[in-house]
């Protein structure tokens, strides 16, 4: 099944994993409240394991990934492979089921925050970052990846095991607190770790495995020189094992740089490259020394978009390589992980948007198709080529966008801003707030299925949360919060809800992608030119202001994050894309302030988060980005109040992004490492080049079950205060509320407004 001996290759890269209808997610909730037992939860696992490695088998795939599968996270999966837990989990280990302890890391408790939860590269994806230090001792414990072979390889398939690289695996690492040292590199236990991935290999060789898949993800991102001379030491040493499987090497999600010039040096025997994502020239392949000698997984398939590949395009361009790489495999440029399953259950997309269209299983036929055509030739089906689906351009919306002059994207200057604010609102020094989302009960998910089934009127409906809407106000003003939020209670998911009443977006019903854990969102489809045909969120919050004389916030999505959590179109520069969303939220944002809302938070998490991986093209990114949500956010009056909410970066870029989207207010995502985000602040400011507008550094991380004490709290807020000065603070948790329960939410947020307003005495009193 592994050794391609006729003809090319085919292959993918790693594949969906909650089930195609969520199955994973709902016995992981069941499993967490009480109501499924452990063995019912494994065995869900075990049949989405077995479903899958069969399904692939039988399209025709010549090589079939294994361990793929995560009840929670790929990443974690692979530092438990390696023994590595914190040190903090330790006391735990033995009082646990071995699950239990798994998800005790993941998920945390009260008492014990979880590992902090990273963005994985520039996906959606999130992963539970290890925690390292000098003492950490690695351990081989492959039990889970050699049930799944050995079940695999008794139905005479043998799977291509997926680990994570040493080197990436180290570099995704968190470094904890090394005492006596100011700072601890991750990389120093590489010399530690690359035994025990020796042990692995000789485990999987006397099996029978003849192939073996290291993920190096880390190495399409911008790397020193010492960390690609770890590299190169660390396959130099694992390529000349006494007993090991053929290697494969991945490059995922862009340019594998230098990596690649290493590893063709090695005796590595296969290398994967993300040929959709940066396609490669052959001629420029053809220069790595070495290269003409190594088996070459052809990434030509996206495994981060939902468009189907121009298959004669894509074969002239393998054809190319195949001159290069005569021993290819026609594969994915990343795990599948970030599509949905399967197309065909999409029962109301448009037929000219699906004809274009190719989720997961979809793209393994295109993978298969590929092969075969690469080895036979085009069959007859090939011969015609498909007529190119065009869709109607709004002449309106181009019009728009071509008539976009300077004087939009700016606004009259920050202190004539704040004054004039400050006059209408009235706010004390360190304002407490939300970000935006409460918790959604059942009651409200139901009314909103109910409503989408026509089992349930709209004005029933619109009654049913305008209740939820006031019981959510009148909390906030139990709490004592300063600026109140509506709580989305009548939104799913933010892109969604506006992607589905916005033209030029298509939605499904079951394409759902996972965020994290249990956590999946559906990304909606941005095919065609985008408008407004009518207010989206005006509604909601003109009730909710109307219920208080305390300000409440708007809530809309920026127009990057709506381009970046969806799967976009590419035939338009995304500059063009992100204009047009921009000039349908400048609308939104003007139908708001005239309905008398005087604070509007857009939120833009992804303007860090869809910064290339490599400084080439950071600019320019940061250019259009940054125009893109200037447009959206300058059509309004200087007393009306821009908030934004972003993950901080110590990126000397981003930090200057930040300033220069020129917004009233910034809230942070950065609650677990605030420590060095106050101290990057404070020097920023000392030096004159940070952020100079009002600040809310998230003081408690909004994803954890813990409740923070009021003197924790008061003295991170005391600290920020330091940091950006009391007058320019705000308090807000790190994010939104929706996954939580009230429990939890109601005493973190009076302990934070209890922290803000011991503050706010102590500035009050000099």
């Amino acid at each position: 099944m592994v050794n391609v001996t006729e003809g090319f290759g085919s292959s993918i890269l790693g594949y969906p994993r909650i089930g195609p209808h969520r199955e994973l997610k709902r016995a992981l909730e069941s499993y967490w409240h009480g109501s499924l037992s452990r063995a019912e939860l494994l065995a869900v696992g075990r049949d989405i394991q077995e479903r899958q490695f069969n399904e692939l088998a039988a399209t025709g795939l010549t090589q079939v990934p294994g361990n793929t599968f995560s009840f929670y996270d790929h990443v974690l999966d692979n530092a438990l492979l390696f023994g590595a837990v914190p040190k903090r989990f330790e006391p735990y280990r033995d009082g646990l089921d071995p699950l239990d302890f798994y998800f005790l890391m993941a998920r945390g408790r009260p008492d014990l925050p979880p590992l902090e939860l990273v963005r994985y590269f520039s996906t959606n994806y999130h992963y539970r970052q290890p925690e390292l230090d000098a003492d950490t001792e690695f351990s081989l414990h492959p039990e889970a990846l050699l049930d799944e072979w050995d079940r695999a390889k008794a139905q005479d398939i043998e799977l291509r095991p997926v680990v994570l690289g040493p080197v990436s695996l180290l570099l995704l690492s968190k470094a904890g607190p090394v005492p006596g040292e100011a700072e601890f590199d991750t990389l120093s236990l590489l010399d530690k770790l690359l035994p025990v991935y020796e042990q692995l290999f000789e485990i999987l060789a006397k099996r029978g495995s003849t192939c073996v898949q290291l993920d190096e993800p880390a190495f399409t991102s911008e790397r020193t020189e010492a960390e690609l001379a770890a590299f190169e030491r660390a396959y130099q040493q694992l390529s000349t094992a006494p007993l090991r499987p053929r290697m494969l090497v991945t490059g995922q999600y862009g340019d594998f740089g230098a990596a690649l010039t290493i590893l063709a040096r090695t005796g590595v025997e296969a290398i994967g490259l993300d040929l959709a994502s940066h396609r490669m020239r052959p001629e420029d392949l053809a220069q790595v020394p070495g290269i003409r000698r190594k088996r070459l997984y052809a990434g030509v398939i996206s495994g981060r978009n939902v468009w189907r590949a121009d298959r004669y395009v894509t074969l002239e361009y393998l054809n190319e390589l195949a001159q290069v790489c005569p021993d290819l495999v026609v594969s994915t440029g990343t795990t599948l992980l970030h599509v949905p399953y399967d197309l065909l259950v999409e029962y109301e997309i448009d037929g000219n948007v699906a004809d274009r269209l190719a989720f997961a299983k979809q793209k393994v036929g295109e993978v298969v198709s590929l092969a075969k055509a690469l080895t036979e030739g085009p069959s007859d089906k090939w011969r015609k080529r498909p007529t190119e689906v065009h869709f109607k351009q709004k002449h309106a919306v181009r019009q728009r966008v071509y008539a976009i002059t300077s004087d939009m994207r700016s606004r009259e200057p920050y202190e004539v801003r704040r004054e004039a604010q400050q006059r209408k609102l009235n706010l004390p020094p360190v304002p407490t707030t939300t970000l935006g989302s409460f918790p959604q009960t059942n009651r409200i998910r139901q009314a909103r299925y109910d409503l989408g089934q026509g089992r349930l009127s709209y004005e029933e409906y619109r009654k049913r949360i305008e209740a939820e809407i006031e019981s959510t106000i009148r909390l906030q003003e139990d709490i004592g919060l300063d600026v109140l939020v509506h709580g989305e209670h009548e939104r799913n998911d933010m892109i969604q809800y506006f992607a589905e009443l916005l033209d030029g977006f298509a939605t499904t019903h079951f394409g759902w992608v996972q965020v994290y854990g249990s956590r999946c969102v559906r990304p909606p489809i941005l095919y065609g030119d985008v408008a407004r045909p009518a207010p989206m969120s005006v509604e909601w919050i003109s009730y909710a202001q109307s219920l208080t004389d305390k300000p409440v916030k708007g809530m809309v999505t920026g127009p990057v994050t709506m381009i970046a959590r969806s799967f976009v179109r590419q035939d338009q520069p995304l500059h063009e894309t992100a204009d047009q969303v921009a000039l349908a939220i400048r609308d939104e944002l003007a139908d708001l302030e005239r309905a008398g809302i005087a604070i509007i938070q857009v939120d833009e998490p992804a303007i860090r988060e869809m910064l290339p991986l490599r400084p080439e093209g950071r600019a320019e990114y940061l250019r259009w980005a940054v125009g893109a949500f200037r447009l959206a956010t300058s059509g309004v009056a200087p007393e009306t109040q821009i908030h934004t909410h972003i993950g901080y970066s110590g990126r000397a870029e981003v930090v200057e992004a930040i300033e220069e989207l020129d917004a009233d207010v910034t809230a942070i995502v950065a609650t677990r490492s605030i420590e060095w985000v106050l101290k990057a602040l404070k020097t920023d400011s000392a030096s004159g080049h940070g952020l100079s507008h009002g600040v809310g550094p998230g003081v408690y991380e909004s994803r954890s079950a813990r409740i923070p004490d009021i003197d924790e709290l008061d003295e991170l807020l005391t600290a920020a205060a330091e940091a950006v000065t009391p007058e320019r603070l705000w308090a807000n948790p790190d994010g939104g509320l929706k996954t939580r329960h009230y429990w939890q939410l109601e005493p973190s947020l009076r302990n934070m407004v209890a922290a803000a307003r011991r503050l706010r005495r102590r500035v009050e009193q000099g």
